[in-house]
């Protein structure tokens, strides 16, 4: 049976996110195979990710600016290839700084899909479907993350590092082929002037607007809660609960598991009651927070715990694709590039910035005010997001001409 238009356009996408995510967490199981075979620290080790992953914030809004003008499928197409051949040559590299300067090569890669992918969806898909295509969006780059780690951690094993690089780098030749040979469905964003007059803006401007920094800020103060979650949810429940460090992982399981389910339930629920899409991202959000909250507070077993995370996450997960339906909502036609690139940059940085002084916390001797201040930066999120829809819906804004 044939595939739907929609569904060929999801699966094309979704595979590009899937590698873009997939290749940042398959870097670490080769922590240890690289220190024997280079001779360097574990923070020198740190750095090929963090080089990934930097570049790929930074270059994310000014990709976007060149997606907005020129179209979204050439830096697709480019950015795929480079970012996945980037990692191939990496099971080819002789030195360490080879390694580096390759992982600031595929970050460049890595940059463009966010604004790339936001814009194809955004023109591509109908409006009916465009949130469960958000989900199934958010849904693929989760399964790579989830991936990455343990495909590269067996491939090593059977084949050794630098074959296991060659061979996942380049899963994303036929990714690219594919993209080509059906780029006639891959329509770009609507490029028309708004019906509604509003004030007219710069592309500077308008990420510098009031609407797009509360939206940054809260996909940022999102992701430093998750961020603390991720990092040091094992750790808390072990000390703080006495949890078994089995039980306290498989809680941290359940939490990332129901995040990603939850991503499909925000999906279905987006297309289905438009207009309610900020009260269900702000319950949702207060229901992560209060579940993470009764993990902290009350005497509950480790079975509960892990009930309790995994709710947790699936609300969490379910707020997600609201708050990208609420930015594509608020962007102006034609500006989804550097609209999803500025705003969506908030999550690595937030991802960057909770963990050392959560960390520092628990060296201080004050693990329990972790999950505490996880339900804070939650609940802090929505004074973000309620002010930006309510801004942007009064005041809408529009740019000009090119």
């Amino acid at each position: 049976m044939a595939l739907s238009r929609s569904t060929r356009v999801n699966l094309l996408i979704g595979n590009g996110h899937f590698l873009s995510h997939f290749y940042v967490l398959c870097l670490p199981p080769l922590f240890l195979p690289w220190q024997a075979a280079f001779n360097v620290s574990f923070a020198e080790l740190g750095l090929a990710i963090a080089l990934m992953s930097g570049t790929t914030a930074v270059l994310q809004t000014p990709v976007g600016f060149l997606v907005d003008r020129y179209g979204a499928r050439p830096f697709l197409v480019g950015g795929t290839l480079l970012m996945s051949l980037s990692v191939a040559a990496m099971g080819m590299a002789a030195s360490f700084w080879q390694i580096l300067a390759l992982a600031t090569l595929s970050g460049i890669g890595n940059s463009v899909i966010h604004p790339s992918d936001y814009a194809i969806l955004s023109g591509s898909v109908d409006k009916d479907r465009m949130g469960r295509s958000f989900a199934l969006h958010t849904f693929s780059g989760n399964l790579g993350f989830s991936a990455g780690p343990p495909v590269m951690a067996l491939l090593t094993v059977a084949i050794g590092w630098r074959s296991s690089l060659i061979l996942v780098g380049l899963l994303g030749v036929p990714v690219v082929v594919a993209i080509l040979l059906q780029s006639s469905i891959l329509k770009d964003q609507v490029r028309l002037e708004p019906k509604h007059v509003g004030a007219r803006l710069s592309g500077r401007e308008l990420l510098m607007s009031r609407t797009m920094l509360l939206f940054f800020a809260f996909f940022l103060l999102g992701a430093m809660a998750g961020a603390g979650v991720q990092s040091w949810l094992i750790t808390v429940l072990h000390t703080v609960k006495g949890m078994a460090l089995e039980a306290a992982s498989s809680a941290l399981t359940g939490y990332m598991a129901g995040s990603t389910v939850g991503v499909l339930v925000g999906g279905w629920f987006a297309d289905a009651h438009k207009r309610r899409v900020l009260g269900f991202a702000v319950t949702l959000t207060v229901a992560s927070a209060m579940l993470t909250l009764m993990v902290n507070l009350l005497p509950v077993t480790p079975a509960a715990v892990i009930i309790l995370m995994f709710a947790s996450g699936l609300a969490l997960g379910a707020s997600r694709t609201p708050r990208d339906v609420m930015l594509k909502d608020a962007s102006p036609p034609g500006q989804v590039g550097k609209v999803f690139g500025f705003v969506s940059a908030g999550l690595p940085l937030g991802s960057a910035l909770t963990p050392v002084p959560f960390g520092f916390l628990i060296d201080r001797g004050h693990p329990e005010l972790i999950l505490v201040l996880v339900a804070a930066l939650l609940l802090a999120s929505l004074l973000c997001v309620g002010t930006a829809r309510s801004t942007a819906r009064a005041a809408p804004v529009t740019l000009p001409a090119e």
